[in-house]
């Protein structure tokens, strides 16, 4: 029994994530390159499909988990989770480091995890390489001690535990309901702010006349929406209860409750392929990124987009595999990636995924000033570029830059 309904579950995953590879190669969606329109030329329009994203699935996974038809509330433990967003103890510089590494690794690697599968779909060897080194930094810190006595053993000692002040999650929802509201059922916090963000979206033309962006951020949206409700609905909750009874070598890697995030799959594939393909780890997240890489393929094929592309040089190759490690590890770090912590975990409001998404935007940002600076003045130091483009993004006082602005 147990096995058909993880069977069923891994099904909907992947017609979900193949229509997503699909539409998401048509629409040239990219969250790196939405933080590249607003950086460079100031266009919104990519990053308000992003955002639209984001809106539809605060809202739809609000309303499920308002008729009960899903169970977030599992998302504070990760025996239930896959990962914890709700977990009540914040261990907030994890997500700020974290998400500047992959932000900075998305920069360097042309896309991110998400991007870098719809890539893969369209022939590009570079993003080969990007997927393997992802994986194998991703690994490291989940299937080894590397991440634990690198990073996560100091930064536990900075952690805010909410469960000290009476919360029980790190939901904006919760944290704002339960101090004002009494803790009222309804999500009226999440339908606010959801309803915020489509005000943002949709204020000026610049988005919603685009087909591609509506239909980008729609499906984007949707797809989360549909992953947390396989997992985390009555076929997920079924399958998490019959697992209790399976064998060790039986069970499924990270089965828990969860949605749609893309650098924790790199990791188990290698992991799939070091243990002679042992079956277990043909999870949730194994059969996503393969359906964002069939269905990529697929548009790419039946539209004759399909490109063979290769390195243009060897600093493009080492650029490439700097930015796909620093994925790897911050992807894990911060607990997700511009989808995994920028939809997934912004769908449940969690303190954390807020504080990723923000890091990953500063630092894709702040590293794509930085290459400017570096291109148009031969004489410009790191350190200087840094200024300008922290002076850029109006971080710092623009009196302190030592080279003019450039666009």
């Amino acid at each position: 029994m147990e096995i058909v309904t993880f069977q069923n579950i891994l099904i909907g995953c992947f017609i979900i994530t193949f229509i997503l590879g699909f539409v998401v190669f048509k629409t040239n969606f990219c969250t790196m390159g939405a933080v590249s329109d607003v950086v460079n030329i100031g266009d919104y329009a990519r990053m308000k499909a992003w955002f639209f994203a984001i809106a539809l699935s605060i809202f739809g996974v609000a309303i499920l988990n308002y008729l009960n038809l899903i169970q977030i509330n599992l998302a504070t433990s990760s025996q239930s989770s896959n990962p914890p967003y709700l977990n009540p103890n914040l261990v907030f510089l994890r997500h700020i480091l974290g998400g500047i590494f992959f932000g900075i690794g998305m920069t360097l690697a042309s896309g991110c995890g998400n991007r870098t599968l719809v890539r893969i779909g369209g022939g590009n060897i570079k993003s080969i390489f990007v997927f393997i080194t992802m994986g194998y930094a991703a690994y490291l810190m989940i299937f080894t001690n590397f991440g634990f006595h690198l990073f996560t053993s100091w930064m536990m000692n900075f952690s805010i535990n909410l469960a000290s002040f009476g919360y029980t999650s790190q939901s904006f929802d919760h944290l704002i309901t339960a101090g004002l509201l009494n803790d009222a059922s309804f999500p009226f916090v999440s339908i606010f702010i959801a309803i915020l963000i489509l005000y943002f979206c949709f204020k000026s033309g610049d988005f919603h006349k685009s087909y591609d962006n509506l239909l980008a951020g729609g499906v984007l949206g949707i797809a989360v929406i549909i992953a947390w409700y396989l997992t985390a609905g009555e076929l997920g909750l079924n399958f998490m209860e019959e697992a209790e009874f399976l064998e060790g070598d039986q069970k499924p890697y990270a089965s828990g409750i969860q949605s749609l995030t893309f650098v924790q799959p790199s990791a188990v594939f290698i992991r799939f392929v070091e243990t002679g393909l042992n079956s277990i780890f043909i999870n949730f997240s194994l059969i996503a990124a393969l359906g964002i890489i069939l269905g990529s393929m697929t548009y790419a094929i039946l539209f004759k987009k399909f490109r063979v592309e290769w390195f243009s040089s060897f600093n493009d190759f080492i650029n490439h595999i700097i930015g796909g490690f620093l994925m790897g590890v911050g992807g894990v770090l911060a607990l997700g990636c511009t989808i995994g912590q920028g939809v997934s975990g912004m769908s449940t409001l969690a303190i954390g995924s807020m504080l990723s998404l923000t890091f990953i935007i500063f630092g894709s940002a702040i590293t794509m000033k930085i290459q400017l600076y570096k291109m148009v003045y031969e004489d410009c130091s790191y350190i200087a570029a840094f200024v300008c483009g922290m002076c850029d993004l109006r971080l710092l006082p623009n009196g302190i830059r030592k080279f003019d602005p450039v666009s």
